[in-house]
């Protein structure tokens, strides 16, 4: 798929970009890795898709401004202090929407992975859950607003052409708004996270 036309199905809904995402590829450096969970996160209360679980919902600041830009960009943010979760931004340009990739297959670069995560995990785990994908692939906060469709950084997402079966459900680890189905993985496959 073309740049301008992944840009612009990850402008709708952030379910619809969740979708266009999960399958997906992405690129750091030597690590590629195939995206197989993903999680979809709303707009603030007045836009079109009110998500009180989302870092958007209070509206724009400083920590999530990115998630309020262009689709197709990386926004990174710390969980309890030490896990850099990762996210593409989506929907429209100043609405404020994104996709937590939760979990991702190691397809190359798996000795500089575990090199990162110093873990004696299967390969299949190394980037099962959102802390260990951020971590596998190397990315931090500082990567917070590449363009992952421009093609002139180090981080690039290729979008599938094909997905196989998907499964959807809540999405984990939040206290508000745990009945959106918005939750989709790679049926079976074996780096989901648990």
């Amino acid at each position: 798929m073309i740049p301008d036309e992944a840009r612009r199905r990850l402008s709708e809904h952030p379910l619809v970009a969740a979708r266009l995402v999960l399958g997906s590829v992405l690129t750091v450096g030597a690590v590629r890795a195939r995206v197989v969970e993903v999680e979809a996160y709303g707009s603030p209360e007045d836009g079109p898709w009110p998500d009180p679980a989302a870092h958007t919902y209070p509206g724009p600041t400083p920590r999530n401004e990115v998630m309020f830009g262009p689709a197709g960009h990386l926004y990174v943010y710390l969980s309890y202090g030490i896990h850099q979760c990762v996210n593409i931004t989506a929907g429209p340009d100043g609405e404020g929407a994104g996709v937590l990739l939760r979990a991702a297959a190691i397809e190359s670069g798996i000795d500089l992975v575990r090199e990162r995560r110093a873990v004696r995990d299967p390969d299949a785990r190394l980037a099962a859950g959102p802390g260990r994908l951020g971590q596998a692939l190397g990315i931090t906060v500082a990567d917070k607003g590449i363009d992952v469709l421009g093609g002139a950084s180090e981080v690039g997402l290729e979008i599938a052409a094909r997905r196989g079966p998907v499964a959807v459900g809540p999405r984990i680890g939040i206290s508000k708004a745990v009945d959106l189905p918005w939750r989709l993985w790679l049926e079976g496959h074996p780096s989901v996270s648990r």
